[in-house]
């Protein structure tokens, strides 16, 4: 049946003939289609959640170092000062370790239950466990704390597939 203006039912009066296509109720990818083509301009909304969610991610490699050699004299595992670049190593080096263990199985996680629920997963663990490294008062709290905020941080490979 057609429509009033003479188009067909289902369709936007925003796009024109050559832009029209046929979209389907409640289909998200058509959804996500229609957004696109009536979208002008940059999406800057969409640009500022992925920069926050890229310097959660940088946080926890980045702001470690400063203060690291202090951390580590402070906590008396060293005997000599030229000791605490040696076990600051071993404090650096654990946040990889849990990330590399854990990368793949979060990509999973990620295509399964999807990326939203896993990026937002990813913010927590960063925020409770970068918490909890800097209240460590343990040589070994702060390795055990940086090897789980690398190994629950699943946010590097889906925040770079993620498509908005």
């Amino acid at each position: 049946m057609a429509a009033a203006n003479g188009e067909e039912e289902g369709t936007s009066p925003l796009l024109s003939k050559e832009e029209e296509r046929r979209y389907h109720p409640g289909c998200p990818g058509c959804d996500h289609d229609r957004r696109k083509e009536l979208r002008t301009g940059l999406p800057y909304k969409e640009f500022s959640y992925v920069w926050m969610i890229c310097l959660t991610t940088a946080l926890p490699i980045s702001s470690l170092f400063p203060f690291l050699y202090f951390m580590i004299r402070d906590l008396h595992v060293a005997k000599r000062t030229e000791d605490i670049g040696f076990y600051a190593g071993f404090v650096g080096a654990s946040f990889m370790f849990g990330r590399c263990l854990t990368s793949t199985l979060w990509g999973i996680a990620a295509d399964r239950i999807g990326r939203k629920p896993v990026v937002m997963f990813g913010i927590l663990s960063v925020v409770i466990f970068n918490t909890l490294f800097g209240l460590s008062v343990t040589y070994w709290m702060a390795i055990a704390t940086r090897f789980l905020l690398g190994a629950l941080n699943g946010l590097l490979g889906p925040m770079k597939v993620w498509r908005t």
